[in-house]
Order: C-alpha cells, then structure tokens, then sequence
C-alpha cells in the first residue's frame, strides 16, 4: 500500500488515482449474473474480496477474462446454477450479495451464510424480509440461505433499519421480479 507524508505548511497540487472501492465491487461483481451479455467493470480494487468474488463466478461458470489489474470482463451467460460453493463463499461477507442476483436470474438461491471479518453482529434479517417481501420463501440449513419461489413485485419494502447490504440485495431480486418494487428506510 502506498503510503503519503503531507508536511503542512506548503501548497499541495500533483495528481493520484484512487482505487475503486471494495464495498462497490462486491455488489457490482455478483450484480453481473442480471446480465444477458458481457460486462466490462473497470477501476476494480486488486484485494482479496474481489479475487474471491471473481473466483466464485467463475466456478459458477462465468467466463472471467483480466484486461489490465484494475479491469476484467465477465460473460455470464454460461452460468447454469444458483449454488454458490460454500468454500469459496464462507470467507466472504460479500457473498450474501449472490442471494439477490441469483434470485434475479433464477429464482432460486442457495448460498452460505456470510462469512469475512468478524465485526460483530451483522445479521442477514432485513435481507430475508426483502425477499419475502418479493414472494421468496427461504429456509436456513446446514449453514445455507435457501431461497426460492418468488418473482413477484411488491408495492413496497420497509426496512426496520438502514441498511446498504439489504437494499443492494432487494434491488438484484427485484431486477427479475415482475412489476414495480419500492423500497423504503
């Protein structure tokens, strides 16, 4: 990582590229799946949440192909599933964001509960009331989200709390769902 020293005092003027930001590639990346063609997504940052993200799309069967180190295409059109493998899904907290995109393409999602960095309690309530919301059934067994059913819009989803992860993950269900959904809070 690089690293600045800024001593105060003296006017500050050059040019830096920021990377692109982790908590938007690991929606973006999964958000592919919705796609019927090839999506380009450019100013990826090179960690390993993306690398996990990319690996899981791959071994759902999506053609992965690395333009530069911030960059890549991704065909998803091969892919065939709505499992995602729990070992490469249960160190990730981000995988949670295939629930939503999966339930988008298929209506049908099976993915282990999130993994990652332990930062305390972060339930998944507020997803699971989305997507119930949308018509999805969901049961949790042997350390699985199973989801199916569903498609239907719904005239509106009310949080009980703010939440980015829940409301990323309605907006991918509800990307195939028939009609118009709202969501609020």
């Amino acid at each position: 990582m690089d690293k600045f020293m800024i001593e105060g005092g003296h006017r500050l003027c050059g040019e830096i590229n920021i990377s692109g930001a982790k908590n938007a590639a690991v929606a973006i990346l999964p958000a592919s799946i919705l796609s019927n063609g090839i999506c380009r997504i450019e100013n990826i940052p090179n960690i390993t949440d993306v690398a996990s993200i990319t690996r899981i799309l791959s071994d759902m069967g999506a053609k992965i192909r690395v333009l530069n180190k911030s960059s890549l295409e991704i065909d998803p059109r091969p892919v065939s599933t709505y499992v995602v493998s729990d070992e490469l899904a249960r160190h990730i907290r981000g995988s949670y964001y295939f629930l939503g995109s999966l339930l988008g393409r298929f209506r049908h999602a099976v993915v282990t509960m999130p993994g990652g960095c332990d930062f305390g309690v972060r339930p998944i309530d507020q997803h699971l009331k989305g997507f119930n919301a949308l018509g999805y059934a969901w049961t949790i067994g042997d350390g699985n989200v199973h989801l199916q059913g569903g498609g239907k819009k719904s005239e509106d989803i009310y949080f009980d709390l703010v939440s980015v992860g829940a409301t990323v993950n309605v907006m991918l269900a509800a990307a195939g769902a028939e009609g118009t959904t709202t969501i609020e809070n």
